[in-house]
């Protein structure tokens, strides 16, 4: 990787100036894909493939709920045959949607599937090539000898494509790298990449291009640095730019999902990077496509956004995650976790019952204060002071005006203007919050930030290119070497649950991806106005959730349990959603604990390599039970597999009982 493209640590056109990347454009049917065309959306069925109609009429929905491509499992020949009779009562229908096989370990049915339908996909980590779980020491020789194996085993599939006019997706997903990868490269997103090239280059040779790449993982740090990797490494080989297929896997369900989809589909977005988007949902495929729409739209007038000074060189290693170095004050920054600061200042804090939605709740009978997994660090109520006693630890930002008229400056501290900070005289003796912009950031102000080790810059931006804009001044603070802890602050005007959830997961989560950030703040200035009491109260948990939904995804700030969850098709041994909701029920109180929820084999032990316990259908009826990578119990019948589960997570010392809700 010491090369000079990847020592440049160039992934995208421009960091500060939005600009798509321009890649080849690969016909799919009659819907191109890359160059100047808009980015695709797509989705996958989860009907049993076998059923005609039923796939047929889902299909439809699917179109009509905004898909341009849809895609099909095909794991076996008698699959691969029926996508036939699917495409002509489409067509008959009236659907010309172009359809993509979903190919995992069986070659024969790509290559029957690569003469029916428009694209098929294919996963080089087991599609030729071995993943059985064993560490395997490879020669060079023995190494070679397997890429000549996988060669001529790939081969007549590109024969046919070219053929038949049929595009091809070369998807590496991060949990299904193969043994002889994984010996070589270990599970990095270096060895994603290279996984993927190994296929492109015998299909270079082989005088074909119609390709789309994509790089998937279920945890959105090393998503978006294969991503970034890929471009890289095409570049640096003089390969042909392909188009890019965006995706989370696994991502989950409800907010927790869209949030997790946003923070890795929505950096690479904010990049130029992607020409087709597959939101994972665990629900039905439909649903999928409105939330990959919201993502793809808000980039259709990027490129008029205001001006942002470029830089010469990325000081962030875009490839491996690290987090900005930074000092603490009170318990912000340095080896702290990212804070959350909920904004109550329009609220109107009256009683203890108006702290419940962030997460604090008041015990009158033993007089005493609960918070839990979502409770905010901090509040800023402006210029509005709770009236009553808060609980230990939870400290109250004011306006400086506000601040500076109060009794008590210790538990309750400041919001200063740059202006304040640089002339008021009377501060806070150890924490001074600081509004700032990327403009604010002048000779005077740095110089003023090297001498004092109380401030905390509280970072927002109404650059319609916002995240861009914030990273340059996180750029600006790191050429100056000031290890300063920045609060992440963005604002929205009226937005839907969705909106909301995707634009802050992306504007957020982006940053923090590459370490940068100290803490999240959603400020909710211009989304409050004409809004009752009641509506205040939904809109203050709703941020406040959604903050602690972000660090959670961008793998910053554990809070809660996540779900590494596939979105179900036609391979599905079980329902997925009445399960995930399910197993949901029982364990959502085990903060920070992964599980793994996988519908098939295919997808299950690679699929959930990041999950500290997994739920694998084996069979009808049957589930195959995890701890990490190794299968604890085998064909465990469905209506015991949740307690079998619990029983494992229990034995294993991360069991606790769920407490009662107020």
């Amino acid at each position: 990787m010491n090369t000079e493209i990847t020592n440049a640590r160039q992934y995208c056109n421009s960091l500060t100036s939005y600009s798509r990347r321009k890649t080849r454009v690969v016909n799919i049917g009659d819907v191109p894909l890359g160059g100047e065309h808009p980015v695709r959306v797509q989705s996958m069925t989860t009907v049993d493939t076998m059923d005609t109609l039923g796939s047929v009429e889902q299909v439809i929905r699917m179109v009509d709920a905004g898909c341009e491509y849809v895609r099909i499992t095909a794991p076996s020949i008698k699959e691969a045959q029926n996508l036939e009779n699917i495409k002509k009562e489409l067509r008959k229908r009236g659907y010309q949607v172009p359809l993509i096989a979903d190919i995992h370990f069986t070659p024969n049915a790509a290559e029957l599937a690569a003469r029916i339908v428009e694209k098929v996909r294919v996963n080089p980590g087991n599609y030729a090539d071995k993943k059985k779980f064993q560490q395997i020491e490879y020669t060079d020789e023995s190494y070679q000898a397997e890429l000549e194996r996988i060669r001529e085993k790939f081969t007549p599939l590109v024969n046919i494509c070219k053929e038949y006019g049929t595009a091809m997706r070369i998807g590496t997903n991060h949990g299904s790298l193969s043994d002889r990868i994984m010996s070589r490269y270990g599970d990095t997103p270096l060895g994603m990449v290279e996984s993927a090239l190994e296929f492109v280059r015998i299909c270079e040779e082989l005088n074909y291009y119609d390709i789309v790449l994509s790089m998937k993982a279920s945890n959105t740090q090393v998503m978006v640095q294969a991503y970034r990797l890929l471009v890289n490494k095409l570049n640096e080989e003089g390969l042909q730019p392909y188009p890019l297929h965006l995706g989370v896997t696994e991502a989950g369900e409800g907010e927790d999902g869209r949030i997790k989809s946003a923070v890795g589909i929505g950096v690479l977005l904010e990049d130029g990077l992607g020409d087709t988007v597959r939101v994972s949902l665990t629900e039905e495929p439909e649903f999928e496509a409105p939330v990959a729409k919201t993502m793809v739209h808000r980039y259709y007038d990027r490129a008029g956004h205001g001006p942002i000074a470029p830089i010469d060189e990325n000081p962030v290693d875009p490839f491996s995650y690290g987090r900005r170095h930074t000092r603490e004050v009170g318990n912000v920054g340095g080896q702290n976790v990212p804070r959350v600061i909920a904004d109550i200042s329009r609220l109107g804090v009256r009683d203890y019952k108006d702290l419940k939605g962030i997460g604090h709740f008041y015990l009158p009978e033993p007089d005493k204060w609960r918070m839990n997994d979502l409770g905010a660090d901090y509040i800023y109520s402006g210029y509005a002071p709770v009236p009553f006693m808060l609980p230990n630890g939870l400290k109250e930002i004011l306006e400086y005006d506000t601040w500076s008229t109060l009794d008590d400056k210790v538990n309750k501290v400041p919001l200063l203007t740059v202006r304040q900070f640089l002339n008021e005289a009377h501060q806070h003796n150890t924490i001074n919050f600081v509004a700032v912009g990327l403009k604010d950031l002048d000779a005077v102000l740095l110089e003023r930030l090297k001498g004092d080790a109380t401030v905390i810059l509280v970072l927002s931006t109404d650059n319609k290119h916002g995240l861009a804009e914030q990273r340059r001044a996180f750029f600006e603070l790191i050429r100056n070497n000031l290890e300063i802890p920045v609060i992440i602050k963005r604002s929205y005007a009226d937005l839907t649950d969705d909106q909301l959830q995707i634009y802050a997961a992306t504007d957020v989560g982006g940053l923090l991806i590459d370490g940068l950030g100290d803490g999240v703040m959603l400020g909710t200035e211009i989304a409050a106005g004409g809004k009752s009491r009641e509506e205040m109260q939904n809109l203050v948990q709703s941020y406040n959730n959604t903050g602690f939904g972000i660090l959670q995804a961008a793998r910053t700030r554990m809070t809660k349990t996540e779900y590494i969850s596939c979105p179900s098709c036609g391979r599905t041994l079980f329902d997925l959603q009445e399960t995930t909701a399910m197993i949901r029920k029982r364990t959502d109180h085990l903060k920070g604990v992964k599980i793994g929820i996988m519908g098939c084999i295919v997808n299950g032990p690679g699929e959930m390599a990041d999950a500290d316990y997994g739920y694998v259908g084996s069979g009808k009826g049957k589930i195959t039970l995890y701890k990490g990578q190794e299968v604890v119990k085998r064909s465990v019948p469905s209506e015991k597999a949740v307690d079998e589960l619990i029983e494992i997570i229990r034995q294993d010392g991360n069991w606790l009982e769920k407490k009662s809700e107020i």
